[in-house]
């Protein structure tokens, strides 16, 4: 794959480099110490989107576990770990291609995926979008409809990570795509912030786990091979896992 040209500029580039060196981290990542604060602009009505394999995301279960939110069979041979922020392309980049193939894997029960969603990218750009998706990801859970709901969320990412665009109203515009997910205790948790603890704890559990950039994605706690740059192709990341045995 090419390598991108989108990269950010970083504040501490000779820090940027070193943990580069230290951890492999991809150009194609949003760093966690990216962007500039208060940066941010307002969005009117975003463009919401679904995904082409909602019918399949609409049956695997979810569930949190801590800090994290842990999708498929927990009796699954394989552990898939990823960390993302609502607001990074790149997340959304692995979420619409990469991450394509983990769906069937799931489903068969051949691996469950635990996420931790972060919210560096408020603090790095300003505004409140990543803390409000995770948030509302976080009450899809207990509706039933985080698999749909987090690819949805993903789907629908505003085009510039600088735009606030995850808002209340945004969010529960997204939700209205997801049957089932609608609801006075839905509405009421999106809109008041009730997981906002958990989406604190969250983002703390991201930065103690050292790994700096958003997506990274771990195959039994082991980064795959090369730069990174592979799981944000699904035919890629595909070989990439029957690779390590799964298949």
């Amino acid at each position: 794959m090419a390598r991108m040209t989108t990269v950010r500029k970083v504040r501490r580039t000779a820090l940027a480099l070193a943990v580069a060196a230290t951890v492999g981290i991809s150009a194609a990542a949003c760093g966690s110490d990216s962007g500039s604060s208060s940066s941010s602009s307002a969005a009117g009505e975003l463009a919401v989107k679904t995904s082409p394999h909602a019918a399949k995301l609409a049956k695997l279960p979810a569930k949190a576990e801590g800090a994290e939110i842990v999708v498929g069979s927990p009796q699954a041979a394989h552990t898939i770990t990823v960390y993302e922020d609502p607001r990074c392309p790149y997340c959304a980049k692995f979420e619409t291609s990469g991450a394509v193939p983990l769906t069937d894997l799931a489903a068969a029960g051949k691996i469950k995926i635990r996420y931790t969603i972060a919210s560096f990218l408020d603090r790095n750009l300003g505004g409140g979008g990543s803390e409000r998706a995770a948030n509302a990801l976080r009450a899809s859970v207990d509706a039933g409809r985080f698999a749909e709901y987090h690819a949805a969320v993903f789907a629908s990412q505003p085009e510039d990570e600088a735009t606030d665009g995850y808002t209340a109203d945004n969010l529960l515009r997204i939700a209205d795509k997801v049957p089932g997910l609608r609801g006075a205790a839905f509405d009421k948790a999106v809109r008041e912030s009730t997981y906002k603890e958990w989406v604190a704890s969250a983002e703390k559990a991201f930065e103690k786990s050292g790994v700096n950039s958003s997506p990274t994605v771990l195959i039994d706690g082991k980064r795959p091979p090369g730069n990174g740059a592979a799981i944000l192709d699904a035919d890629a990341f595909a070989k990439v896992l029957k690779d390590a045995g799964i298949a």
